[in-house]
């Protein structure tokens, strides 16, 4: 069972979202801002639709943290949905048409719903602000230990950016900070933003690519000894569990994949002053046989145009057996900007997991000294015997 996990509730336009995150320790800092800062950013980013200008989101902490202070019990937060005013005392007319893409046909299969408003409301992607306040905290317990998470996009619709890996992750982060594309490119500000123009006048969507990155992560967190510990897998399936995303790379897997082996593995090279063994190259992107190297972990997102789509598509009326096209309901244009503290959140809070499993103990007062005790890719710390054995079955 994971150390550190957590569960949302909540309805798109139901009254509020609830979140509950387990395996915190005890003893850190939190405050409001911390968690409003990340839902913030959330709601900004060119292409955004009409509902960003009504939701101002904001985490009410109901349990789990006094006087300043987690304790080690867990955390609740509620986040008011402000939409709900406007369906609160309103006669709901009943979706029978499935949408393209959408939770549509295939929960109402699952639960046997009469009626698909019931897969909507929870399918839909507003669930993503619960987990962007759990990520917030998650990401403030990594902080702690020197760990940050950074996400930036890199490609949206046939628009590509160029990224200067020159340049430190933290440095390409605050570059995308500084534009509503939410790209470290400045040059491709533009041509994004002018594809995103198109779409919204075709009344069409858009996806993309973004890279999320995770700096100060030591070595030695995961496992390869069973498939569910390898921490590869691990994110893997939280990157995948975020609406819209059809595609997820560690490193440069699609690429190495058309290459031979001496052109992808990082070779490992000793500094003879430190004692320090570095690689320099990181193609697989931070990770290997599920265990993380110390290098930076990569991982690259492919998203789906938003399915929902002001050009009607073509489906069949559940209740009457017909032929219709679909209706619109309200959405972006394309969300991937707005998707950055999503991605932060999901791996902050699987990066926390493991590295609560690492260190064990309750409070960061015990956790502190055994980070600092982790085994690093230094020779001091990899005493080799260097004598013939035996495996000793009988």
């Amino acid at each position: 069972m994971p150390q550190v996990r957590f569960f949302t509730a909540g309805e798109s336009h139901g009254p509020m979202l609830t979140a509950i995150l387990e395996g915190m320790p005890a003893g850190l800092p939190l405050e409001q801002a911390d968690i409003d800062d990340e839902l913030a950013r959330r709601q900004t980013g060119y292409g955004a639709g009409g509902r960003m200008s009504i939701e101002k989101d904001s985490a009410y902490i109901t349990a789990g943290l006094m006087n300043g202070l987690t304790t080690g019990a867990p955390i609740a937060l509620t986040l008011e949905n402000r939409d709900f005013k406007n369906w609160k005392e309103k006669n709901i007319d009943p979706i029978t048409t499935p949408r393209p893409g959408h939770a549509d046909l295939t929960g109402a299969v699952k639960y046997g719903y009469r009626e698909l408003r019931l897969s909507l409301e929870r399918a839909s992607a507003r669930e993503t602000a619960a987990r962007v306040a759990v990520g917030a905290i998650c990401k403030k317990f990594l902080r702690t230990f020197g760990i940050e998470v950074y996400a930036y996009v890199t490609q949206i619709g046939d628009v590509q950016a160029t990224v200067d890996y020159s340049k430190s992750f933290a440095e390409l982060y605050q570059i995308s900070l500084e534009n509503e594309l939410r790209t470290p490119d400045e040059n491709a500000v533009e041509p994004m933003r002018e594809k995103i123009k198109t779409v919204r006048k075709d009344q069409d969507t858009l996806g993309g690519i973004w890279e999320i990155v995770a700096v100060g992560v030591p070595p030695g967190l995961g496992s390869h000894v069973q498939w569910d510990r390898k921490l590869d897998g691990r994110i893997a399936q939280a990157m995948m569990s975020i609406h819209a995303m059809k595609g997820v790379e560690i490193g440069e897997a699609f690429a190495n994949a058309a290459k031979s082996g001496s052109q992808v593995h990082d070779e490992i090279f000793l500094n003879e002053a430190t004692g320090e063994l570095y690689r320099a190259t990181n193609r697989a992107g931070g990770l290997e046989g599920g265990i993380t190297t110390g290098e930076p972990i990569v991982i690259r997102l492919a998203m789906k145009p938003i399915a929902t789509v002001l050009k009607a598509l073509g489906s069949v009326n559940l209740a009457s057996g017909q032929a219709e096209p679909t209706t619109y309901e309200r959405s972006d244009f394309c969300a991937l900007p707005r998707a950055m503290p999503i991605g932060e959140a999901m791996l902050a809070v699987v990066l926390a997991d493991a590295l609560t499993e690492k260190l064990g103990g309750d409070s960061i007062e015990e956790m502190q000294p055994r980070f600092a005790q982790l085994k690093r890719n230094r020779l001091a710390d990899l005493p080799m015997d260097n004598t013939p054995w035996r495996f000793g079955y009988e």
